[in-house]
């Protein structure tokens, strides 16, 4: 299913890049465009970012024994990306749970001007002594809501497959109400 089409100033008015990368010669397969693989690693690498960003650092896992993990991701290819091309990630979230999160992240060519790539993933945070998902900190919690709430004032929504999402009572934003306030309602899948 094609995604519909979004100008590009609306992602880029996101928050602040994740990542900026130019694509190396080596990255080019046969037929001399970037090779799928570094995508999901483009992709990987920013996420890196935004967790940091939301105070998921290293230290704070090894300190808490904590991590995270991809549940589910899905890539849309939507244009050519070639060796010395400049990219840019940016990230938007869809909805939250007490235990995962569900963002979409932008993979935007700087030289061609035009979307490249969109990721859609689900994500848990992790104990990592049980080795099973466990709910996210309070403080990470306020800092997701608090990009969810941020991100709603949006004047489109995030393009999504329809088959993933978190279980489970989750916050998802909401249009904004009539006064420019922005709602975060809970909701059950």
């Amino acid at each position: 299913m094609k995604p519909p089409s979004i100008a590009l100033e609306k992602i880029t008015a996101l928050r602040s890049r994740y990542l900026r990368v130019v694509v190396p010669e080596n990255w080019a397969d046969r037929n001399g465009h970037m090779n799928m693989r570094w995508y999901l690693a483009v992709f990987d690498d920013a996420g890196d970012e935004l967790y940091l960003r939301l105070e998921l650092t290293p230290e704070f896992h090894s300190r808490n024994k904590t991590g995270s993990f991809d549940l589910e991701h899905h890539i849309h290819f939507l244009r050519e990306v070639m060796p010395g091309d400049t990219l840019a990630v940016y990230a938007r979230p869809v909805s939250i749970s007490a235990k995962r999160m569900h963002y979409v992240m932008y993979l935007v060519n700087e030289t061609k001007n035009t979307l490249a790539a969109m990721f859609e993933c689900v994500n848990a945070f992790g104990d990592m002594i049980g080795r099973r998902t466990a709910p996210f900190p309070p403080h990470i919690a306020t800092n997701l809501k608090a990009w969810l709430q941020e991100d709603s004032a949006l004047d489109w929504p995030a393009p999504v497959c329809g088959v993933m999402g978190v279980r489970g009572p989750s916050f998802a934003a909401t249009e904004p109400a009539n006064q420019g306030e922005i709602n975060l309602i809970a909701t059950a899948p």
